[in-house]
């Protein structure tokens, strides 16, 4: 099985090509009532995106609680460029047989603005080979570590994504604008329930995991955060894969 975490589509798409060349399964974590029993099985995937050189809340809360097997173990997260030492810091919650870093287009659009267009395509190409590869030694259980950490990378995992998760994921900046139509897309697939409509706009609680979810699909453009995002492009993996 591979348990996966996803913002705007990257990690999603990355679990659905290994289990489909590994004959696995793909669970969205967000989407799970139960968890599945793991008995029988001989690999366990965990998919997630990097959030400020950091494993995501709600991957990091499922592992906790996710039973321990025999099976072969290994993760892949999904990330602009460093993974730092998160994988590292997931192996000591929950054994690891192997770990990767798959390099993405970037959607933090808060940080920086989106990757231009034939980047983006490159980074995807690319992410297709190293998938290819990675899948065959998952079939194979070969121990591999190949995790781009980057320079600092104590220091990023450590001081800046306790930063991230202490200040960064406040919910006050997120606004819509008067293009907003309401069509309710944010409030559904927001993967924290934040967010729901009040008079047909949305209003954003206080949890919140930072994927960007809302912003990066909002059909108009119309959801921002802060003064920053207005002049910045919007990402999902979605409108790449469609034109292949």
């Amino acid at each position: 099985m591979i348990f996966y975490f996803s913002g705007t589509g990257n990690s999603k798409w990355a679990a659905e090509q290994v289990a489909a060349l590994t004959g696995d399964r793909a669970y969205d974590i967000t989407h799970l009532s139960e968890r599945p029993s793991l008995q029988g099985e001989k690999q366990l995937g965990l998919v997630f995106p990097i959030y400020a050189w950091g494993v995501p809340e709600p991957m990091l809360d499922f592992v906790k609680g996710l039973e321990k097997t025999s099976a072969f173990t290994f993760a892949v997260c999904t990330c602009g460029e460093e993974a730092g030492l998160a994988m590292k810091k997931l192996s000591g919650l929950y054994p690891l047989d192997s770990c990767y870093s798959l390099v993405m287009p970037n959607n933090y659009i808060i940080g920086a603005d989106v990757d231009d267009d034939e980047t983006a395509r490159q980074k995807i190409r690319a992410a297709r080979q190293d998938i290819q590869t990675l899948s065959g030694e998952v079939i194979r259980q070969e121990q591999v570590c190949r995790v781009h950490q980057g320079s600092l990378a104590g220091l990023k995992s450590s001081l800046v994504n306790f930063g991230f998760n202490r200040f960064a994921r406040s919910t006050k900046a997120f606004f819509a604008t008067e293009a907003c139509i309401g069509c309710g897309l944010c409030s559904a697939h927001c993967p924290a329930s934040t967010i729901s409509l009040v008079d047909g706009r949305p209003v954003w609680g206080k949890r919140c995991y930072q994927c960007l979810r809302c912003i990066n699909e909002c059909p108009q453009r119309a959801i921002q955060y802060g003064k920053s995002t207005a002049s910045r492009g919007r990402y999902t993996i979605e409108r790449y894969l469609t034109e292949n």
